[in-house]
């Protein structure tokens, strides 16, 4: 069997034909289910997996709220951009002190940019 390089147009999605649409209308959840399940392709993800995917989504909601690239939003935030990068492509997991530091960059960007200006008084 040869294999296919395929890669996703996010602007234009493959679409299911009709006969596809009434065929998964027709299965019931636990149908779905079983199905999804047999699929050696696609295994379900782990608890770790799916908390790992959600460290991903916050990382990313927070900087691309802020507009910056990540060099420019470490930068601005004094995160190191190896475990920003880490981060974001889901090597690694946000321990409780980033998530809480990341809601507050998300909340008030620009007060944690006026602490951190002041960071050098304080040392």
């Amino acid at each position: 069997m040869a294999t296919t390089r395929f890669t996703l147009d996010p602007g234009n999605p493959p679409k299911l034909t009709p006969a596809q649409l009434a065929r998964l209308d027709a299965m019931t959840d636990a149908e779905i289910t079983a199905a999804a399940l047999s699929d050696p392709d696609n295994p379900p993800l782990t608890d770790e997996e799916l908390a790992r995917m959600r460290t991903v989504r916050i990382v990313r909601d927070v900087r691309a709220r802020t507009g910056l690239s990540q060099v420019r939003f470490a930068e601005a935030f004094h995160i190191n951009v190896g475990r920003l990068r880490d981060l974001e492509q889901g090597r690694t997991q946000a321990d409780s002190a980033m998530l809480a530091y990341l809601a507050v960059i998300n909340r008030e960007p620009d007060a944690v940019k006026r602490a951190l200006e002041a960071l050098p008084e304080l040392l």
